[in-house]
């Protein structure tokens, strides 16, 4: 597990849970990222090495956020609801509960 740079940007993916937007990013705010940080994700920009990923997990019914580190991105051909995310490699940080 690395130390979270909380200065960095964090790409949120709610999969479809709009219903949690809020909730995610004040568990985010609560873990020291500021509002400005957190980036709802979209298959057609991805972020860069060494910024966040924050997931909700697990799909359909997410009880926590899984914080990631992009390792890597690879030029791709976006592919489906994923899109250019597809060409990022990343490595699992840390949980938080979503409460």
């Amino acid at each position: 597990m690395g130390e979270i740079d909380t200065q960095k940007n964090i790409y949120l993916f709610t999969h479809g849970r709009m219903d949690l937007r809020e909730k995610s990013e004040n568990a985010l705010i609560a873990k020291g990222f500021s509002k400005e940080k957190i980036i709802l994700a979209q298959p057609t920009k991805v972020g860069e090495v060494g910024d966040y990923m924050a997931m909700l997990w697990m799909p359909p019914n997410p009880d926590q956020i899984k914080i990631q580190e992009i390792t890597n991105v690879e030029n791709v051909e976006p592919e489906g609801m994923i899109g250019l995310w597809k060409g990022v490699s990343k490595e699992d940080i840390e949980s938080i509960p979503l409460d």
